[in-house]
C-alpha cells in the first residue's frame, strides 16, 4: 500500500469519527431530556391518583400529616412538613450565607495566589463528603455541643440539622461567589484602587456589587440543595411532623418523610404509596421555583464588561 493511500484511509477514518460525535451528543442530550419527562410523568401520573383520594384544598392547607397511623387516623395536610423544611432551610441559610460570603471574598481579594490554591481544594472537600456522614456528625457533635448550652434540648432538633445542612452547603457558596467576583475585570479593581480606596471597600463596595447576579444565584442555588437534602435531615432531624417555627423541636422534612414511607412496610398502591409521589411532586415545584428565581436573578442583574 502506498503511503498516499494510507494516508487517505486515516483521514477518512477520522472523518468518519468526528462526523459522530455530535451525533453521540445529541443522543446524550435527548436522553437527559426523556429522563426528565419521564420522571416528571411518574411525579404527575401518581399525584393525580393521590388527589383522586384526597382533596388538594386539604393536602395544601391541611396542619396535620400523620400518613403512617392507622386507616382511620390518617391526614395529608403537608403544612407541617413544608414547615420543617423550610426551617432546616432559613437555619442553614443563617450558618452558610455569612461564612460562604466571607470565604469567597477573602479567596478572590485577600488571599494571596498560593493560599488560594490550597485553601479552595480543601474548602471543596466538604462537598464530597457524604451527607450521611454529616448527619452523624450533628448528632454525635453537634447535638452534645448544643445541649451543653441548653440541656432541655431534644436530641434530635431542627438546629442541630440546619447547622449540618449549612456547613454542607458552604462550599457551594463559597466557590461559585469566588468564581462571579474574580470575573470582575481587574481594571474596575484598578481603577477604584487609584481613587484611594482600601482593600476592604473595593472587595464590598466595587466587586461585589459587580459579581451580584452570580452571588445570588450561588445562594439560590445551595439552598435548593438544602431543601432537597435527604439523610442529613432524617438522621438529626427525627420524624415527627411538626408545624413550628421552633428550630429546638423535633421536625420531619419532606425528603425524611419519603424516606421514611418508602422504607417501611407500605402496600404497592396505597393512598400511603401516593402520598410519597404528592410530597415528591411538592418538593419538585420548590426546587424547580428556586431554580427558576436563580436564572431570572442572573439574568436581571448580569453586568457586562
Amino acid at each position: 500500500m502506498s503511503q498516499s493511500n494510507r494516508f487517505k484511509r486515516k483521514k477518512t477514518f477520522r472523518n468518519t469519527l468526528e462526523g459522530m460525535i455530535p451525533k453521540i451528543l445529541l443522543a446524550c442530550a435527548f436522553l437527559s431530556i426523556i429522563t426528565t419527562f419521564a420522571i416528571i410523568f411518574t411525579l404527575l401520573s401518581e399525584t393525580v391518583s393521590f388527589f383522586q383520594e384526597v382533596p388538594i384544598l386539604s393536602f395544601i392547607t391541611g396542619t396535620e400529616w400523620t400518613a403512617l397511623f392507622s386507616e382511620a387516623q390518617q391526614q395529608f395536610g403537608i403544612l407541617p412538613l413544608v414547615a420543617g423544611t423550610l426551617l432546616i432551610t432559613v437555619g442553614a441559610a443563617i450558618v452558610a450565607i455569612p461564612v460562604g460570603l466571607a470565604s469567597a471574598i477573602y479567596l478572590s481579594e485577600f488571599a494571596p495566589e498560593r493560599v488560594r490554591k490550597v485553601l479552595k481544594p480543601v474548602l471543596e472537600v466538604l462537598a464530597g463528603i457524604p451527607t450521611i456522614v454529616y448527619g452523624y456528625f450533628a448528632i454525635t457533635v453537634i447535638t452534645p455541643m448544643l445541649r451543653f448550652f441548653m440541656p432541655e434540648l431534644n436530641f434530635f432538633n431542627a438546629l442541630s440539622a440546619s447547622i449540618a445542612v449549612g456547613i454542607m452547603i458552604i462550599p457551594m457558596i463559597a466557590s461559585l461567589s469566588e468564581d462571579a467576583m474574580r470575573a470582575v475585570p481587574d481594571h474596575i479593581r484598578e481603577a477604584a484602587y487609584g481613587l484611594g480606596s482600601t482593600r476592604l471597600e473595593v472587595a464590598l463596595k466595587i466587586v461585589l456589587p459587580a459579581a451580584l447576579s452570580g452571588v445570588i444565584a450561588s445562594f439560590v442555588l445551595a439552598l435548593s440543595r438544602a431543601i432537597g437534602e435527604t439523610m442529613i435531615v432524617t438522621i438529626a432531624a427525627g420524624a415527627t411532623p411538626n408545624l413550628t417555627a421552633n428550630p429546638t423541636e423535633t421536625v420531619q422534612t419532606m425528603t425524611a418523610f419519603m424516606v421514611q414511607a418508602a422504607s417501611g412496610d407500605i402496600s404497592f398502591q396505597s393512598i400511603v404509596y401516593k402520598s410519597i409521589y404528592a410530597v415528591g411532586m411538592t418538593l419538585f415545584v420548590f426546587t424547580l421555583v428556586m431554580n427558576l428565581m436563580a436564572q431570572w436573578i442572573a439574568r436581571r442583574f448580569r453586568e457586562e464588561y
